[in-house]
């Protein structure tokens, strides 16, 4: 089995076409196959190599290594369109010569002229067959003239083209709709329903997976490998990626490509695991799986073809889960660029700094969606104390009850130390519950509500400690209980 991936580079990749990519692969790792990236760039005004560098970033990302293709090599190769020109070119000489292509000369706007009138008649526009029998001989003569042609494949008349898509079964076309395609434009450009079938067949792609917006080029292609007497791959074309709105999926409906939701703050794990749930399940009521248990359970034949809903809710909830799995360094790592625009690490991190970070995120990574919400949770931990605090009733008593049990110098670098001293709290001031705790939270955090107590206040005193560490200051406990104590006394 070998697939294949082509993108073309003209923009960064779409999570509908990453999810395109997503599917071949998991057939390719799932059957023992090979996975092909290949780099469809004869749209020369489009394409750039940015593009294409992103393209491949991208898809390293999230996980998608590809065993032949650009930056990697293999025996089928060149894998950039542009340099298999000549290629094309052999090809198209082999069908002029064979009667199965020939010359056209029609201008552009003879053609829009024959559109509209098609148009105008009811008519399903295609090419009206005008050069269709030049001799070659007046063809050979224009051309030395120098007039500018395109080469067009000669389609059967009256007679049905028929494949079983893996996915939505037996489609059929008559060629009456077809009309004759271009194969290769004026300047030599190959067109893209000539080139993927000469690149599919000499890199001998088996199954060829792609959207079912490619349903229409179908037949066409499968016309040309009968023209070279090639035998077609195997066609799957999935359901297009919907919005909430049933709408294909576009900038209207916030990020669409696999670089937003990188910068989102989303991790390559989440977004490959849900991907694979748009048009597919893996069945026993699971989702959330590792890429290789869902490249074990995948199957073409499982995939639906009604279209999928891209719901970043759900994916948010995927994210959820592996950001809880994630490893501590991992997670301090992913979120320290989040931190940094933050200003909550403002220069080389110390190994101390490091240390805190890993022992305080996973903590926070139980309570957020995405990335940068860990700097959010973070927010009370770099608070500069002194702004105006509202005499709420039990605010003044427990400022300065908590001001005098930290007067010592102690620091609430644990759980247990935070809630012996909450204890005493409650003993001086007589108030317990939420009559007791959310003063506290006021005082220390300066917000009514945020992380778990537990959690940020040992945060708040291990970083007060740290000195030249990478962070930003941090005012101690004790400093923002005294203040506090002054502010409302």
């Amino acid at each position: 089995m070998r697939v294949r991936f082509a993108p073309s580079p003209t923009g960064h990749l779409h999570v509908g076409n990453a999810r395109t990519a997503l599917f071949n692969w998991l057939l390719a790792r799932g059957q023992g196959g090979t996975f092909i990236l290949r780099i469809e760039d004869t749209d020369r005004e489009r394409s750039t190599k940015e593009s294409e560098q992103a393209i491949v970033d991208d898809l390293r990302w999230m996980g998608l290594q590809w065993d032949e293709g650009v930056e990697v090599g293999g025996n089928y190769g060149p894998y950039r369109q542009t340099e298999r020109l000549k290629n094309y070119a052999d090809h198209a000489a082999r069908l002029i010569a064979e009667g199965k292509g020939y010359y056209c000369f029609c201008s552009a706007e003879a053609l829009d002229a024959q559109r509209k009138a098609q148009l105008a008649a009811s008519l399903p526009p295609k090419y009206a067959g005008t050069c269709r029998n030049m001799s070659p001989a007046d063809a050979a003569v224009r051309r030395a003239n120098g007039e500018p042609a395109v080469i067009r494949l000669r389609v059967p008349d009256s007679r049905e083209v028929a494949f079983t898509d893996v996915v939505r079964g037996l489609v059929t076309f008559h060629t009456d709709v077809i009309g004759d395609p271009v194969l290769v434009r004026s300047d030599g450009i190959p067109a893209y329903n000539f080139a993927v079938v000469i690149d599919d067949e000499e890199m001998k792609v088996t199954h060829v997976i792609r959207g079912e917006d490619h349903i229409s080029n179908t037949p066409r292609q499968i016309l040309l490998y009968e023209a070279f007497g090639y035998t077609p791959p195997a066609f799957a074309h999935l359901s297009l990626v919907m919005g909430p709105d049933h709408a294909p999926l576009s900038k209207r409906h916030g990020a669409t490509s696999v670089r937003e939701f990188r910068e989102k703050g989303y991790l390559p794990e989440a977004l490959v695991n849900y991907l694979a749930l748009i048009g597919w399940s893996p069945g026993h009521n699971e989702e959330l799986l590792p890429a290789d248990e869902l490249a074990r359970r995948f199957r073409l034949e499982n995939v639906a073809h009604s279209a999928g809903i891209f719901d970043e809710d759900k994916l948010a909830w995927a994210n959820r889960h592996y950001l809880k799995l994630c490893a501590p360094d991992r997670l301090a790592q992913l979120a320290e660029p989040y931190l940094r625009v933050r200003g909550q690490i403002v220069g080389a991190l110390s190994d101390a700094g490091r240390a805190w970070l890993e022992h305080v995120l996973p903590g926070m990574a139980a309570s957020v969606d995405r990335l940068p919400q860990l700097a959010d949770r973070l927010e009370a931990v770099f608070l500069e104390p002194g702004a105006p605090l509202e005499n709420e009733p039990g605010l003044p008593e427990v400022a300065a009850a908590l001001a005098a049990e930290l007067a010592d110098g102690l620091r609430l670098v644990d759980k247990d130390t935070f809630r012996a001293v909450a204890g005493r709290v409650k003993d001086r001031t007589r108030l317990k519950g939420k009559g007791l705790f959310h003063p506290i939270r006021v005082i220390l955090t300066g917000a009514a509500e945020g992380p778990e107590l537990d959690l940020i206040v040992p945060a708040i005193d291990r970083a007060a400690d740290l000195h030249d560490a990478g962070l930003a200051a941090v005012a101690s406990c004790q400093e923002r209980a005294t203040l506090a104590a002054k502010m409302l006394a």
